[in-house]
């Protein structure tokens, strides 16, 4: 798509919309298929650019992998049945490929080196390399074996009793990958709740995975049946369009087909104390998961909320779409506890202080949070979204609330997750897209451009 869009304030945002299917999820799908034992099922895989790397990295490892557009088949090779690949595999800009690979690499008896794009390489690994290591991998990266690009060499692993500084799927998952292949047990300690798709999804595959509380337990060895799996809507992306509907006047939302893992919803019931109307409707199972369907209105001004750091691990994708809901929100809204955010696609605390300021909002800058005072009156500008999809999801609704032209440069990177987005959202809006001058995508209302 092109790099940059130009909004201005919306009419009432009304219809039905269904997010693409769950990112972490499809990830895990793919890679957990590949360890199985003959073929696995997956329906409704994101095709987005963060799960095809994960899928590409599944074919370098030398898996058959066949995508008919209604299902993906992955052929399964079994735990030991991997193959050294032929050539460095690119993560892209996605994290949970790196890292999760990083965890399943370390229990191969070969060589293998991971890299990214600037953005990836830019974040911290030692938080896998750190446990990975003490299993009895051998990893190798820069900056003193902090960053990627990772060289792994792996085998020869053992379990251990690992107490995780920060409360991350990614690491936890990397650790639970590597101990599938461990001597003995395995115990991974969390200091909070963070998103359990691995720990339902592997059990149900025969894995020996077991949760109490905080604490994950994994017997390495074993086999893994294959898996058939749909995958629902992503929660995360769905978000976006709750948002939409409480700032923007006169909106209502049916948003269908949505994971409401309780992991992942913690903005549910922030915007509920914030007095936003959010309804899950018709709740049901599928494949393990429970899902839903969300019905969202305007009810007029919010009230601010306070987010403590216990709540932080159930919306960390939702802290800048929060941030947008906490400018059009009576009082200050506090976020602490949240240092995790300084090292996602982009700096996002230091992202969303800067760009909403240049709307007029009012934010106070932490280390592991911010404080946003409102409500405030937005005005659109010229903002830059960090190359991170969800900032520039999140500065996308804010500009529909805003007094004046918006242009969000760096639109492009919304692809890593949810392709369609301004697509979809311009639709409940009854706008349309045409391409603009020099790479702009200019928004066009009622058959004239918007003033």
């Amino acid at each position: 798509m092109t790099d940059s869009i130009k909004l201005s304030r919306s009419g009432p945002l009304r219809g039905e919309v269904t997010p693409p299917p769950d990112k972490s999820i499809s990830h895990r799908a793919l890679i957990f298929a590949s360890i199985a034992s003959g073929r696995s099922i997956i329906r409704n895989l994101l095709r987005a650019d963060d799960p095809l790397r994960t899928l590409g990295a599944v074919r370098a490892l030398g898996i058959e992998v066949r995508d008919s557009g209604d299902a993906v088949e992955v052929y399964g090779e079994g735990l030991h049945g991997l193959k050294e690949p032929e050539d460095v595999i690119d993560c892209g800009n996605s994290g949970t490929t790196m890292r999760m690979l990083a965890g399943l690499l370390s229990g191969q008896p070969f060589f293998s080196v991971l890299t990214g794009d600037d953005s990836l390489r830019r974040r911290p690994m030692n938080r896998v390399i750190e446990p990975l290591g003490m299993m009895g991998a051998t990893l190798y990266a820069r900056a003193e074996g902090t960053l990627a690009p990772l060289a792994v060499k792996g085998g020869g692993l053992e379990g251990i009793d690992y107490r995780s500084p920060v409360a991350s799927a990614q690491v936890k998952s990397a650790v639970i990958l590597a101990a599938l292949y461990a001597s003995g047990e395995t115990v991974l300690r969390e200091p909070g709740k963070s998103r359990d798709h691995t720990e339902r999804m592997l059990p149900a595959m025969g894995a020996s995975v077991r949760v109490e509380g905080l604490n994950v337990r994994v017997e390495g060895g074993g086999e893994l049946r294959p898996l058939e799996v749909t995958i629902p809507g992503d929660f995360s992306s769905a978000a976006f369009f709750m948002a939409a509907a409480a700032v923007v006047e006169g909106s209502e939302i049916m948003i269908r087909n949505v994971g409401i893992n309780p992991t992942r919803t913690g903005l549910l019931g922030v915007m509920r104390r914030m007095g936003a109307d959010v309804e899950v409707l018709n709740e049901r199972d599928v494949s393990g998961e429970p899902v839903g369907d969300i019905l969202c209105r305007y009810t007029g001004r919010l009230a601010a909320a306070e987010i403590s750091p216990e709540e932080v691990p159930a919306m960390i994708d939702e802290f800048p779409v929060l941030c947008v809901l906490a400018c059009r929100a009576e009082g200050t809204t506090t976020v602490r506890g949240a240092a995790e955010l300084r090292v996602k696609e982009s700096d996002r605390i230091a992202a969303m202080a800067a760009e909403l300021r240049r709307m007029g909002a009012e934010v106070t800058e932490h280390p592991d949070g911010v404080e946003i005072s409102g409500p405030v009156d937005l005005s659109g500008a010229l903002l830059d979204a960090h190359d991170d999809h969800r900032v520039a999801m999140a500065l996308s609704v804010a500009a529909l609330a805003a007094e004046g032209e918006t242009t969000v440069r760096g639109v492009s990177a919304v692809d890593i997750s949810f392709p369609g987005f301004y697509e979809r959202m311009l639709e409940l809006t009854k706008r349309t897209m045409r391409a603009g001058p020099g790479g702009s995508a200019d928004v066009r209302c009622g058959g004239k451009d918007r003033p």
